[in-house]
């Protein structure tokens, strides 16, 4: 049995993830272009991939416990990413072990010669003769047994643990955090022109409304890329957390006049899409800023549709001394750890580091003080995040209340008026989402004024 196209195509997109640190998420489409896959090959070779790389450390656990070695990255790279990509078919995907290890074999002598297919061949027969259930007591049994069965790097986990407390959620949910960080996120729309029930009716495929926002769509299967509405910026793929966050930038209550608006950190642009929108209803300037020109391209074209809007490169951090008290209305999604998005790049936790915390918060402070100083008395700062941990959540708080001297307002109260809806939320000022609560990544949000 000769390597399957599929199989091939997710290798190559697991060696250069491990090796070049690619994201799954733009290096898979453009080997899937190249192979030229039936849709069928093409959807198993994609859950290959992501399958593999979400539950890394699970599979990684278990080679461990097999070979006695103390890290799998004494393997050659090709070795690694076909004995995990052979866990996964296996294990998650219950394709026949004779079919698996075959496979396997096959591709260790493409990849690397004959001498390695020893090897591979022992490992995941002793793979096989045990089920998951099995393997999942031996790997709890160990050390950090949480953190390795539910593929997350250990310093996270304690993060996560800490997080769910303090933000007043039950940290007894951590597996239930853990496993929703593994599942695959939905793909969601935002409607940004025109009328979602609309819109809905006439979608060649099936899309229900989101549960909270009310401009969002969820979609059960397709690809967007072939919406009318999305090739022309009227609506967009985004993560109905994402949304929420918007929403809750755009209707935060101010005193006086609410023509001035700022998105600080503005790449990719999906935020700034829906604000855009927004603001064109109200008669409001955007000004969407963006520090990286690679990334303002994309704030461009996601921004195509809208005219009145000022797209710049800079700084976010001499913003503050540059237009002191300018701006009506600031969204400052900051530059975070990502750990609220590990369903969308599960590749992303195993590069995330402690000492990434100390730098990341460093720069969210900064941008916070820029943020206080263009802010104009009686406007209102949205305080965001793609993270729930709590270095870069409620610390920031803290530093924005004790030290900037701003006021917060009630964030909760404030997205239930926007969304019209009721949502589970602690008690508090903040809003902090869930992936395992709200079915959204683990956004945070809270609104400041002053």
């Amino acid at each position: 049995m000769s390597l399957t196209d599929s199989r091939r195509v997710a290798i190559d997109t697991l060696l250069d993830i491990d090796l070049e640190e690619a994201y799954a998420s733009i290096r898979l489409p453009e080997i899937l272009r190249q192979a030229q896959l039936s849709p069928r090959d093409a959807a198993f070779a994609t859950e290959l991939v992501y399958g593999t790389s979400r539950l890394t450390g699970r599979y990684d656990a278990i080679f461990r416990l097999i070979t006695g070695r103390r890290s799998m990255g004494e393997l050659d790279p090709p070795v690694r990413a076909i004995l995990r990509m052979a866990a996964h078919d296996m294990l998650a995907l219950k394709t026949s072990p004779h079919a698996v290890v075959s496979q396997a074999v096959d591709a260790t002598r493409e990849y690397c010669g004959h001498r390695p297919t020893g090897f591979v061949n022992g490992v995941l027969r002793t793979l096989s003769r045990r089920d998951l259930a099995e393997w999942r007591c031996d790997v709890l049994a160990g050390r950090d047994g949480i953190a390795h069965w539910y593929s997350h790097p250990s310093w996270l986990v304690t993060e996560l643990s800490a997080a769910l407390a303090s933000h007043g959620d039950d940290p007894r949910d951590l597996t239930k955090l853990l496993v929703a960080n593994n599942n695959p996120p939905s793909v969601d729309l935002a409607v940004r022109i025109g009328d979602r029930a609309a819109l809905q009716r006439h979608l060649p495929f099936d899309v229900e409304p989101t549960l909270y926002s009310p401009i969002g769509l969820r979609m059960s299967r397709g690809n967007p890329g072939r919406i009318r509405e999305v090739r022309s910026g009227k609506v967009a793929v985004q993560d109905e957390g994402s949304q929420l966050m918007t929403l809750l930038a755009m209707h935060a209550p101010l005193e006086g006049p609410d023509s001035a608006w700022l998105d600080m950190c503005a790449g990719p642009g999906g935020k700034a899409g829906i604000l855009a929108a927004e603001a064109a209803r109200r008669g409001a300037h955007l000004v969407a800023n963006e520090v990286f020109e690679h990334r303002a391209e994309l704030v461009r074209s996601s921004l195509a549709p809208f005219e009145d809007v000022q797209i710049r490169v800079g700084d976010g951090r001499e913003i503050g001394e540059a237009e002191p008290k300018k701006y009506d209305r600031i969204l400052l999604d900051a530059p975070c750890t990502g750990t609220g998005s590990l369903r969308r790049r599960p590749e992303a936790r195993w590069r995330k580091r402690p000492a990434d915390l100390e730098e990341l918060t460093a720069l969210q402070r900064e941008l916070l003080t820029s943020a206080a100083g263009a802010l104009r008395d009686g406007g209102v700062l949205v305080y965001v995040t793609c993270s729930p941990l709590v270095a870069e959540t409620l610390t920031q708080v803290r530093h924005a209340t004790k030290t900037l001297g701003l006021t917060q307002l009630s964030a909760p109260e404030i997205l239930r008026g926007a969304i019209a809806t009721d949502i589970e939320l602690p008690e508090g000022d903040n809003v902090q989402l869930w992936p395992h609560r709200h079915g959204t990544d683990a956004m945070f949000g809270t609104v400041f004024t002053r």
